[in-house]
């Protein structure tokens, strides 16, 4: 199982290169979706059903969205791969707490935007994505 942010980042950027090998990350973030983390982690195995992990990865042609696997936490199948003229925009309601971040992100074919909850230990790469969503050329420092 994958514990290191750079050992995931790694994982992410070879599924990646073999979806697309022209294609290059710019930054990678772990996100689960759904409800808030704490409040499904008090219910259990129950609570978890309510929840998906998600690489998020801005790179130079796309945003790309790999299911992440809840046991190896390893990137699984590609779910969604927007192009960046179309990911622009597509995040709201950022919230930034001590230990769980969230914001919302309009994926293509969901009516409502969905809850992506970003811990701590991503947290500098979420600002990075953020910017690069909003529309910005850099990264954030």
């Amino acid at each position: 199982m994958a514990v290191k942010k750079a050992t995931i980042q790694q994982q992410v950027a070879e599924a990646l290169a073999q979806a697309n090998p022209g294609d290059r990350p710019l930054v990678t973030i772990q996100a689960i979706a759904g409800p808030s983390v704490w409040l499904m982690s008090m219910l259990g195995l129950i609570g978890q059903a309510f929840l998906s992990y998600y690489f998020v990865t801005a790179t130079e042609q796309a945003v790309v969205l790999h299911r992440a696997s809840r046991m190896s936490n390893r990137p699984q199948e590609i779910v969604f791969a927007i192009p960046p003229h179309e990911a622009v925009g597509t995040i709201t309601e950022v919230k930034r707490n001590a230990i769980w971040s969230s914001f919302r992100m309009q994926l293509p074919g969901q009516a409502t935007p969905t809850r992506m909850n970003v811990h701590r230990i991503w947290r500098n790469e979420m600002d990075q994505l953020l910017t690069l969503l909003a529309g910005q050329n850099q990264p954030a420092a």
